[in-house]
């Protein structure tokens, strides 16, 4: 059947207004009626032109489209035409929430400066595509950051629209910061503050550089130089501030600085110092405590239990796994300890310790037995590196007879070490009023936050290294994209909690921080051409990809 539409003629020789399809159904049947709509005495009447009957429902929907001039032909050559498809729901969704949270007016209260768009695709970009600045400014084939974020269409220039931003980023870092620390900290309150450092490794070689250093390395990567990066987050672990250190830079050795600079440069009055054992040394206590207005949380280490059981300031039988004890030190009455148990820790630490005592075991009896003979000199040397790999020296009593090792293991030095697995103490000097022993302890356990972020700025999820960059202000500035990446990460992650809650566990486990920046990855933008007409089209988002936009209120 052929339908043709021709332009209805009044009396007077006027055109009507504009025709339509109007879709009925009747019963099963569907029949399309044209007709023409006006307005009378305020009233919505129709005219009626003509009845079309004898289609399906799909095919009065085309009809009803040609009239619209919306058909799609028939014919391939005018088809539907889509090319340049591109990323497009990563960047936006992320640029939308750095716009929501104020991250784009912290870097700078003009927004619209250049440097500063180039700042938030570097940032956004740290989070979705990781790797070098210029493989990022590559990048522009497969995604709307570059456009989004710089309005940069084509090509990018890694000097002009990375490098150059990263310096003026760098520049306005304190400032930044303020901002940060103006938002997340209340500083007419004592402030819980969380802080950490770790170490970041270099491959290749660097010369001339004040930062990269040889040192303790955390990540148990002997023979390279590296950075130190210290960390500081709420109380809920919201990261504020950064700054990295030489390479040779302890624990310790930051503390007293850095709180002074809280203190002094940001203008809090009142700290909590939330710092594990590294942090709060014996070295260091005395200065911390001469700083005004500042208070301390932190753990106590093996040797100090002991110490404080050696002193019966304690006994065993108070650590319990079911409540926190809480002890006033005789000595100082300001200084309250929390004393814990974790039976999981227990086991853990049991396994281990008799796994590296096996080890021990095995490796010592290989020297006993040994066939070729050796002198006491070159056996002694031997046991040595053996205790000094499995750190289990403490434990073994040796000695050297007739050229003939013979060795034993201390069993009561090892049941009295297994008494303490699982046991830890949070000493603190905040007053019972300001904060009870089940907050204290809470605050401690709010340092794995730091280290949640530590985990994500330098794996996958971030990727701090490695490093490319070969300046000392170019390291400083890349350390600041990741800290403010994982900045808005953090809220991204926050937002998405009614998601995560959901989830199942184990090998049923659907969705993780990447797999959620992937499924809205999959939302492309792309150029349409329609019977000659080309217009942008982004993909209607799927029912979850949906569901997560809305979580992040984000409209597309």
């Amino acid at each position: 059947m052929s339908v043709m539409i021709v332009a209805i003629m009044d009396k007077d020789r006027k055109k009507l207004p504009k025709i339509h399809l109007e879709i009925q159904k009747h019963r099963k049947n569907c029949y399309g009626l044209i007709r023409s709509s006006y307005r009378e005495d305020g009233k919505v009447k129709h005219t009626n032109h003509g009845r079309i009957s004898g289609l399906n429902l799909n095919d009065l929907k085309l009809i009803q489209l040609a009239i619209r001039g919306l058909v799609i032909p028939k014919n391939s050559a005018e088809a539907l035409h889509t090319s340049q498809a591109k990323e497009y729901g990563g960047s936006f969704a992320l640029l939308e929430l750095a716009k929501k949270i104020g991250l784009d007016k912290a870097i700078y209260s003009r927004p619209q400066e250049q440097w500063v768009k180039d700042s938030l695709a570097m940032i956004i970009g740290r989070i979705i595509y990781q790797g070098s600045k210029l493989s990022l400014t590559n990048e522009y084939k497969n995604t709307a950051l570059w456009e989004l974020c710089s309005g940069i269409k084509g090509k990018v220039d890694v000097d002009k629209h990375c490098y150059e931003a990263m310096d003026e980023l760098l520049k306005r870092q304190g400032f930044i910061q303020q901002k940060l620390i103006n938002k997340h900290i209340n500083k007419q309150e004592n402030n819980l503050i969380l802080y950490d450092i770790t170490s970041s490794y270099f491959e290749g070689e660097y010369q001339n550089s004040d930062l990269v250093k040889f040192g303790y390395n955390r990540d148990n990567k002997k023979g390279h130089e590296q950075i130190v990066i210290g960390l500081i987050c709420n109380e809920v672990g919201c990261p504020v501030a950064t700054e990295v250190f030489s390479g040779n830079t302890q624990d310790a050795q930051t503390v007293e600085d850095k709180i002074q600079e809280i203190k002094n440069k940001y203008g809090i009055k009142d700290i909590i110092f939330v710092g594990d054992r590294g942090m709060v040394t014996k070295a260091n206590n005395e200065k911390l405590n001469c700083i005004d207005g500042l208070k301390i949380i932190s753990a106590l280490t093996h040797p100090q239990i002991r110490e404080l059981l050696k002193r019966k300031e304690i006994q065993l039988s108070l650590f319990d796994e079911r409540k926190i004890v809480e002890i006033i030190d005789s000595d100082d009455e300001n200084r309250r300890y929390c004393l814990c148990k974790n039976l999981d820790t227990a086991s853990r630490e049991t396994k281990t310790r008799n796994e590296l005592l096996d080890k021990t075991r095995k490796e010592l009896e290989k020297i006993k037995q040994a066939k070729r003979k050796s002198n006491a000199a070159k056996i002694g040397a031997r046991v040595g590196k053996v205790l000094q790999k499995y750190k289990m020296g403490k434990f073994i009593d040796w000695y050297i007879e007739n050229e003939q090792l013979i060795w034993t293991i201390n069993t009561d030095k090892a049941a009295e070490e297994q008494l303490l697995d699982g046991c830890y103490i949070i000493w603190t000097d905040v007053e019972k009023e300001l904060l009870n022993k089940e907050k204290v302890v809470a605050a401690y356990k709010n340092l794995r936050q730091v280290e949640t972020a530590f985990a994500n700025i330098k794996t996958v999820l971030l990727e701090l290294r490695p490093i490319y960059h070969k300046t000392d202000n170019r390291i400083k500035s890349h350390v600041f994209i990741c800290m403010l990446a994982y900045y808005l990460q953090w809220h991204f992650n926050q937002k998405l909690q009614p998601l995560f809650q959901t989830n199942s566990q184990g090998k049923n486990r659907e969705w993780t921080l990447q797999n959620v920046i992937r499924r809205l990855t999959m939302i492309h933008h792309e150029k349409a051409k329609l019977n000659g007409i080309e217009f942008d089209h982004v993909s209607a988002p799927e029912n979850d990809q949906q569901y997560i936009l809305d979580l992040l209120e984000i409209k597309l």
